[in-house]
């Protein structure tokens, strides 16, 4: 009978390390290219801005939104806190958009490494991070409100 107990705690306390791990990996960071003047967005342009709704910012440049890849956590968190929607209803959006000829989705970027490399290169560039995620000077966070 003790065989049994002492397994299963230990079982119990590596799937609450797990869990605690991949909750971590779900926050995220909203960064912007360093020249742009915006300190924060707020949530509703965010999601116009990915969602390719508004295409400029309120200084003028032309936004330029990228998306973590569909099978990313950070990407479903971010999806379902700023866009209220899951990332398959967000791809669903996007299949709507491109039939009607209206509009293509941002690129996305398989790794934090490729976003923070993509919004350091273009000045009106916008995309999201794990909060973990190292940056480069090219680019800064903002706050969203």
């Amino acid at each position: 009978m003790k065989k049994l107990v002492v397994p299963a705690l230990t079982l119990v306390a590596l799937c609450v390390v797990l869990w605690s791990s991949a909750a971590q990996e779900t926050g995220y960071k909203v960064i912007v290219n360093k020249n742009n003047p915006a300190d924060s967005v707020s949530k509703e342009d965010l999601s116009n801005i990915l969602l390719k709704k508004k295409s400029r910012w309120d200084y003028g440049a032309s936004a330029a939104p990228i998306d973590l890849d569909s099978r990313s956590p950070v990407r479903e968190a971010f999806s379902q806190d700023v866009h209220g929607r899951s990332v398959s209803s967000i791809k669903n959006y996007w299949q709507r958009q491109i039939f009607s000829g209206r509009e293509v989705p941002p690129p996305e970027a398989g790794s934090d490494a490729e976003v923070v490399t993509f919004v350091a290169s273009q000045p009106g560039a916008i995309g999201y991070v794990s909060a973990s995620a190292r940056l480069t000077d090219g680019v800064k966070v903002v706050e969203i409100n």
